[in-house]
């Protein structure tokens, strides 16, 4: 399979550069998987296409300033790093810009010495590990130094940074956000949750899986970056409980599907468990979790295209992403949501 036959063409003025004031403003694009029918709402009215017993997982991950600036000690020269993932301890791997200059033993400065940052490791792909070195608590540290990791696509800067987190962000570790979920305002949760529609929380830390640009010329061949996730025993609870009684599940954004996805793959079913979700969905996956999913337009020739596709149907997206176009939606992280029904 060619990673060429997940490309279109986008105007660029629709990737959208700033959120819209009210974040359940957003249009809606509906479609069922089975007929192919398009229908055109906004994010506002979620709660009028769901159904009473539906049950929406949600991820509860909550962003990191995980761009950092620093200086290479050893010759003063300009280093960007990107904190990835948290392996252990004071241990973390990094997507380094001018990672060439980056070896085992190169120690790199941040804020005057607040941060030290130790190489220990180095992979391919521009990414090393990091040892880091401060006084204090390290989120604490990278509050003050970092920046919001935003999308190189959005030149725009974001005045208000909790634009950039869902309203129900809970534990720290995200290198991006889980964009399908910043449509959702407390106020659209409640009335959802009045409509008997159950809500429940994974945690999947969004890494390189999810928004690491496919580089190669076939599918197959792209390798897939873990992200670490986490499920509680009430949301293991919830969801056996909702496949027993045939209920559909529906996962907001591909970070939740994936790692509902990996249980099922893994276990057969849902449980209290954390680890390292590697999943690549492509068309031709048999889907063993969800019935549903609730996410935003992506990047061509992305993993998550892919994902969608395979959920929808080929046909179906290109299709949805041409009418999206037509209709002028805003394309990817502030941008316009999708339904996608697949039953």
């Amino acid at each position: 399979m060619k990673v060429s036959d997940f490309n279109y063409d986008l105007p660029e003025e629709l990737i959208a550069q700033t959120p819209l004031k009210d974040r359940s403003a957003s249009k809606l694009l509906i479609i069922n998987k089975n007929t192919g029918n398009i229908v055109h709402d906004h994010f506002s009215n979620l709660s009028n296409i769901l159904n009473e017993g539906d049950v929406l997982v949600l991820n509860d991950t909550s962003v990191i300033p995980a761009r950092l600036f620093g200086i290479k000690e050893d010759t003063m020269a300009s280093i960007e790093i990107l904190l990835l993932k948290q392996k252990e301890d004071n241990i973390w791997e990094c997507l380094v810009k001018k990672a060439r200059k980056i070896k085992v033993g190169t120690t790199i400065s941040f804020g005057d010495g607040l941060l030290k940052a130790a190489c220990t490791e180095v992979y391919n792909e521009g990414i090393r590990d990091f040892k880091m070195i401060y006084d204090g608590v390290f989120y604490e540290v990278i509050d003050q130094l970092g920046e919001m990791p935003l999308p190189p696509y959005i030149h725009e800067k974001l005045i208000d940074q909790d634009r950039y987190q869902t309203v129900y962000n809970k534990f720290r570790g995200s290198s991006a956000a889980p964009t399908a979920g910043l449509h959702f305002t407390k106020d659209l949760l409640k009335t959802i949750t009045d409509k008997k529609i159950e809500i429940c929380y994974i945690t999947l830390h969004v890494g390189l899986g999810t928004f690491r640009p496919v580089q190669v010329e076939t599918v197959e061949e792209h390798h897939m970056h873990s992200e670490f996730y986490q499920m509680t025993k009430k949301t293991a609870n919830t969801l056996n409980k909702a496949k027993r009684e045939n209920r559909r599940i529906i996962a907001v954004g591909t970070t939740s599907l994936r790692t509902l996805e990996t249980l099922l793959r893994d276990y057969d079913n849902f449980r209290e468990t954390s680890g390292w979700s590697d999943i690549f969905i492509y068309p031709g996956y048999t889907f063993k979790a969800v019935d549903a999913l609730i996410t935003n337009f992506h990047l061509p020739n992305s993993t998550l295209l892919m994902l969608v596709s395979a959920l929808a149907g080929s046909e179906n997206i290109t299709k949805a992403y041409k009418e999206a176009i037509d209709k002028r939606y805003r394309f990817f992280s502030f941008g316009d949501s999708m339904f996608i029904n697949s039953n």
